[in-house]
């Protein structure tokens, strides 16, 4: 009876039925506070996740109970996974096509797993640096929302914006992040930003 009371059954999108570990799983926080709100012995409903998806969070799960995944480190200093994560794992893992990376993230965050979610978007995040907006749009086939005329409007509407900002020279430290000393606001409050180039 004992060894029952270890494990818990998820029922997936699909209403697969999924059995774990409770001491892999409570890694979720949802799943842990609804293990605290209910018997060991009711299925979990998980209706936001696929069977295939739910799996490899689970691999996840299990790998992350030995070995912790330390936290990222912003802004990336790499496009690179394999430079940005500590334990090379975690880079592994996280190579995936990008319909399977988007369900991740998105299972993640349902399942309220934090370091999961960390690593997905740092990994979106890898696959945009240094990219310009247009080859954004290609690699994650977005399409322009704006006609040309449209683009020109809004350009012209908000040419005041870009008018009312001074910006002095830039500085390019040693990790690639590029500073500017000085904002000038309409306000002429100055704050110092950071940009990732």
């Amino acid at each position: 009876m004992a060894e029952k009371s270890d494990k818990v059954k998820l029922s997936s999108q699909e209403g697969e039925i999924i059995e774990v570990e409770k001491a892999i799983i409570t890694m979720s926080g949802l799943i842990k506070s609804m293990l605290e709100d209910s018997s060991a012995e009711e299925d979990i409903p998980l209706p936001n996740v696929k069977s295939a998806i739910l799996k490899k969070i689970i691999e996840y799960c299990r790998h992350a109970k030995d070995s912790p995944p330390t936290e990222i480190e912003k802004p990336l200093k790499s496009a690179n996974m394999q430079e940005v994560v500590s334990d090379k794992w975690y880079a592994t893992f996280i190579e995936v096509d990008q319909e399977i990376l988007f369900e991740l993230i998105l299972a993640a965050n349902y399942l309220d797993i934090k370091p999961l979610l960390e690593l997905g978007c740092a990994s979106v995040a890898a696959m945009m640096k240094g990219k310009t907006p247009e080859q954004i749009r290609q690699l994650f086939h977005i399409e322009k929302d704006f006609t040309p005329e449209e683009e020109n409007q809004i350009i012209a509407e908000n040419k005041w914006a870009e008018e009312s900002f001074q910006i002095d020279q830039p500085h390019i430290n040693n990790k690639g992040s590029v500073s500017y000393t000085h904002l000038t606001l309409p306000t002429k409050a100055q704050v110092q930003i950071s940009v990732v180039a």
